[in-house]
């Protein structure tokens, strides 16, 4: 059972998928997370979020993004993180129930390791590469993280909408 409400996570899902999968794709193709991207979730959550969450829960909720948005700034300082990852990671971060935070960072480990390594073998393939010209990320040495962050918000929704409360 987690925290987040299975019909709020529903509802969260069908509207903050579109500006996840936009987040993924715009990072490999760019290596560039698009603001319009970021403040599309953020929209997506204060509409959304403010309909199907308790009104308490969802005001609480923004102290997420402010937090996040912190250690994510200080991350982008040191070079540990990109800004348009800091920014995303904070627009993601009210959507995450925190009785379901540890549940989450597993699962973002875990995408994370996915992606990484879905990442460097599929820049290895030439049929990948010649499909895809000119995409910024398989010339980097740096990992497209919203190639990470955007799925994992997708799949913690998705097991929230299946296993919440």
């Amino acid at each position: 059972m987690m925290a987040q409400s299975a019909d709020a996570a529903l509802w969260l899902l069908v509207f903050s998928a579109p500006p996840a999968l936009w987040v993924a794709f715009s990072d490999l193709r760019a290596m560039r997370i698009p603001n319009k991207a970021v403040v599309a979730l953020i929209g997506v959550y204060a509409v959304v979020g403010l309909i199907a969450l308790p009104l308490p829960d969802w005001g609480w909720s923004w102290l997420n993004f402010v937090v996040v948005l912190a250690i994510g700034f200080v991350l982008s300082l040191t070079g540990g993180f990109g800004a348009g990852d800091a920014k995303f990671a904070a627009a993601m971060a009210p959507f995450v129930a925190l009785g379901d935070l540890h549940l989450f960072m597993v699962l973002l480990a875990a995408v994370l390791l996915s992606a990484f390594v879905a990442h460097r073998l599929f820049r290895l393939i030439p049929a990948v590469r010649r499909a895809t010209p000119g995409w910024a990320s398989w010339q980097r040495r740096e990992f497209p993280m919203g190639l990470a962050l955007g799925p994992a918000l997708i799949f913690y929704l998705g097991l929230a909408a299946l296993y919440g409360q």
